[in-house]
């Protein structure tokens, strides 16, 4: 039996362990969170820690970023670490605070709509009988120390992590409803988010759609019992397109458009609908978690201090921050900004390459040459599935009479920069209409309109998937995309 001695800002702790474990996994097991946003592969490098005592020699990965990291550094015997002081500000991330349409059924009197989202959880307290929100917040959704992306999570799930992983989000939910101070006031809940948040929620192993073809087992769409109350979950489209989705086209209304319409949902996954003469296409494309903060060398979730704008002034960066205090990071919407400069100042070519192999922002905050690379992937998936989807359905980019963007990063982006870059084509830039949290107002909207369930449960149904990893299509416009 060893032991590993870990220090915090907070104290000293002693945990015992036996044979040779990574760093990480004697945290997990003492109940020692720490953030994992590249699934433990070692690229990100923000599981940083001091370390000695009987180790492994530093690995490659290591040495590229300099520092020991928990999730590659293995233990032989006993050790002493010290964890980097982690930023305990709160996450700012876009709820939904508007009223819904009052209930006719006066047996239930508080409702709860929750959003959980792959990197954040969003959660709605309700007056049914007026409809009135009552409270809204958000948090990062707790299984990010796990995983920044939905790949990694289901890694983890199938790999024996599902218990925990189900115990987390009902927990992290169940603090987030505490915090209103409804919590034992609520009577029923509708609970959306994408397929596999919804699986980890229920306990499902996702072992379904972990390999090819990935095709999930169970769509939802169905009554359960949540924290003792009534509660629904969505219907699903798809692996990857989820419950989240039915939701946000609910509150679009683009589905009973009769013109043609776009929504695209950016995050960690990028899922794109269209409505085209009465038919409903979806896709996803991982896009990774670079338009959420991870990633990215100074990469930071929506918290305060977050840089979320940067312009140009004089040849000089001006940068607006979350809260207007210090700088600590770049969170989506700065970095999207951030390139278009680059771009703009001829900093960065239209190859993505840049002279310099880091480039100062301000005080403590830089950009370097695989932050840009990064960022060029990811939206060159995100382009590169847009054009993929208008193609196959022969629909021409002037046909689209609305272009909608839902989620809080579609709130706060800068169209102009986006564009810039090429995240989506310029022709749709005066047909953009921001929906915000659209996901958690169409699963508030069901709380009080039963009939909505149905609705939702037509889209879902009558939704048709387009595969993109097997479409030459798109491996053709994924190659074209990735310039700037």
């Amino acid at each position: 039996m060893s032991t590993l001695t870990v220090f915090t800002t907070t104290g000293k702790q002693n945990i015992s362990f036996e044979g040779t474990p990574t760093v990480q996994q004697v945290l997990e097991r003492a109940g020692i969170s720490m953030a994992h946003p590249c699934g433990g592969a070692g690229t990100c490098g923000k599981c940083a820690v001091n370390v000695i005592g009987s180790v492994s020699l530093p690995d490659e990965t290591e040495r590229s970023a300099g520092c020991r990291l928990s999730c590659r550094t293995r233990l032989y015997g006993d050790a002493i670490i010290t964890l980097k002081e982690q930023t305990n500000s709160s996450l700012i991330a876009e709820g939904f605070e508007e009223n819904i349409k009052p209930t006719e059924n006066p047996d239930n009197k508080f409702g709860a709509a929750v959003d959980i989202g792959t990197t954040t959880i969003a959660l709605s307290i309700y007056d049914l009988a007026t409809g009135k929100c009552l409270a809204s917040k958000t948090a990062i959704n707790p299984q990010s120390v796990i995983s920044a992306d939905v790949m990694g999570r289901i890694d983890a799930a199938v790999n024996g992590k599902l218990t925990g992983m189900q115990d987390m989000l009902i927990s992290g939910i169940r603090a987030l409803a505490e915090d209103t101070g409804y919590l034992n006031r609520i009577d029923t809940w509708c609970l959306t988010g994408n397929t596999t948040m919804l699986y980890l929620l229920c306990g499902r192993n996702p072992q379904s759609f972990a390999t090819a073809p990935y095709m999930a087992d169970h769509f939802f769409g169905e009554e359960i019992t949540f924290l003792g109350k009534p509660a629904y979950l969505p219907n699903c489209m798809h692996a990857f397109v989820g419950a989240d989705i039915t939701c946000a086209l609910l509150a679009s209304g683009m589905y009973n458009s009769t013109g043609t319409t776009l929504l695209c949902d950016i995050g960690t996954n990028g899922e794109i609908a269209l409505w085209k003469n009465g038919t409903l296409y979806v896709t996803s494309t991982a896009a990774g978690p670079v338009f959420e903060g991870a990633g990215i060398s100074c990469g930071c979730q929506s918290v305060a201090g977050a840089i979320e704008k940067v312009a140009l002034q004089n040849g000089s960066f001006s940068v607006t921050t979350i809260g207007n205090t210090t700088p600590i990071g770049l969170c989506g919407s700065g970095v999207i900004d951030t390139i278009a400069c680059l771009l703009e100042n001829g900093t960065v070519d239209e190859t993505g390459a840049m002279e310099q192999e880091e480039l100062l922002l301000c005080k403590g905050v830089f950009i370097n040459r695989q932050d840009i690379r990064n960022v060029q992937l990811a939206k060159a998936a995100i382009a590169a599935g847009i054009r993929t989807l208008l193609e196959v359905t022969k629909t021409s980019e002037e046909e689209i009479s609305v272009f909608y963007l839902a989620g809080g990063f579609g709130k706060h982006l800068n169209l102009d920069s986006a564009i810039r870059i090429g995240l989506f084509p310029a022709s749709l830039r005066n047909k953009v209409r921001i929906l915000g949290n659209a996901a958690l107002k169409g699963a508030a909207s069901m709380l009080t309109d039963k009939s909505l369930k149905e609705t939702a449960q037509t889209i879902a149904w009558k939704a048709t998937y387009l595969s993109l990893p097997d479409n030459p299509a798109f491996s053709k416009n994924y190659i074209g995309e990735l310039s700037f």
